[in-house]
Order: C-alpha cells, then sequence, then structure tokens
C-alpha cells in the first residue's frame, strides 16, 4: 500500500521545537515559559494535575490557539509566524489530531468521516477514498467501513479518529485524553494501536494523558505542574 510507505518518518530528528511558550487567559498566566522538543518517531506523553496547563500547550502547539509569547517550530518552519488560509492549511497538511470526543460527524459513514481532511487538501478523491479504506483496514475496521458513528462502539469510533488524524500523512499527531472516554479494555487496545503505528510507520505523538498506564508505555513522560514542564 503506498500510501502507508508514505507514513514512514526519518528518526532522531527534531521534529518539534517549541521555545518560552506563555499563555495567559484574562488575569491568569496558564503557562509560564514551556520548552518543549520532540523527536520524529517519538511517542511523548504529558501528565499533570487538572489545570497546570497540559491541554491549552497541546492546542497551542497543535497551532488551535497561539501563544501571548514564544516559538514553535515544526519541521523547522515556523508555525507562530503563519496566518489565516496558510495556517489551516499548514495544520490540514501536516498536524492530525485526536480528542477524548471522537468529534465524528454523524451523517457520514466511518469512511467517509476519514476521508473529510483528504478531501479538504484538495487530495484526488479516488485517492483519498483509497488510502482511508487502507486506513481502515490497518485499524481492523474493514468491516465496517460503511457504518455511521452511532452503529459503531465507543472504541471503534475512536479507531476511526485516528484514521481522520492519520489520512494527510502528518508529521505529528497530537491527542488529547484520547483514552479518557474509553473503557479499559479499549483504552489497553488504543495504547497498543499507537505503538503499532510508531513501530510500522514512525509515526510522532504527543500525548495529554490521566491514563498511567500510557504514560509509562511512552519513551517519554514529561510533568506539567503549575504552568511549566517540571
Amino acid at each position: 500500500m503506498a500510501y502507508l510507505e508514505l507514513l514512514t518518518a526519518n528518526s532522531h530528528k527534531i521534529m518539534l521545537n517549541a521555545r518560552d511558550i506563555h499563555k495567559k487567559y484574562g488575569t491568569v498566566e496558564v503557562l509560564k515559559g514551556v520548552d518543549i522538543s520532540i523527536q520524529a518517531g517519538e511517542i511523548v506523553s504529558i501528565v499533570g494535575p487538572s489545570g497546570s496547563g497540559k491541554s491549552t500547550l497541546l492546542h497551542i502547539l497543535g497551532t488551535l490557539d497561539r501563544p501571548d509569547r514564544g516559538d514553535i517550530n515544526l519541521q523547522e518552519i515556523q508555525v507562530t509566524g503563519l496566518m489565516g488560509k496558510k495556517l489551516a492549511e499548514f495544520r490540514n497538511r501536516h498536524i492530525g489530531f485526536v480528542f477524548q470526543f471522537h468529534h465524528l460527524l454523524p451523517e457520514f459513514s466511518a469512511l467517509e468521516n476519514v476521508c473529510i481532511p483528504g478531501w479538504l487538501a484538495g487530495t484526488n478523491k479516488q485517492t483519498v477514498r483509497k488510502n482511508a479504506e487502507d486506513l481502515l483496514t490497518l485499524l481492523g475496521l474493514h468491516h465496517r467501513l460503511h457504518h455511521k458513528p452511532a452503529a459503531l462502539s465507543g472504541g471503534e469510533q475512536q479507531r476511526v479518529a485516528v484514521g481522520r488524524a492519520l489520512i494527510n500523512n502528518p508529521d505529528i499527531v497530537f491527542a488529547d485524553e484520547p483514552t479518557g472516554n474509553l473503557d479499559t479494555a479499549n483504552a489497553r487496545e488504543l495504547h497498543q494501536l499507537f505503538f503499532q503505528l510508531r513501530k510500522q510507520f514512525s509515526q510522532t505523538f504527543l500525548i495529554v494523558t490521566h491514563n498511567e498506564e500510557l504514560a509509562q508505555l511512552s519513551d517519554r513522560t514529561l510533568t506539567m505542574k503549575d504552568g511549566k514542564i517540571s
């Protein structure tokens, strides 16, 4: 499958580098000068108490929010300098997201949900469809391609969300509490899936999690406290 070969990345190089990230909401200083560097092919988890700034940091690194101060470079591109349409295009092509709640569109099938980012990127529709079929087969959902989200289990829905995150061959996948809405068995399957994707294709992941098992399996675990990585 040609698409799956595209997922293979060069390891041992810096994929993401962020320096001196600050963020304030009103008078509350949420991030107080965070530095973080992720190598290609790494799985890194961020842990810490609620309110420590984990999700805020993830959203800023993923360009869903902007820092008040600091620099973010992804694949040596300074993303903090991108705006508007250029930023949206960069995010679509280079970044994948998996959230606690899958956010699948209920009126579309599993296959169509995975295809949507590829169609938005302007890739040939038939190529996107073939790539989505390959991904869903890899994720163990070849028999569920045409089912809508309501007909899928929670674990299956989250696998579809993973497929959607991967469809544009992203440099990095940001996952915000990806197992927070799953039972223990489905959470463990999703953990194994992340590591399977890293082993086969050197996919890079940065994961915010309260799940101790997932954090312990990661290559590195970073702890946030009071807006800083300790």
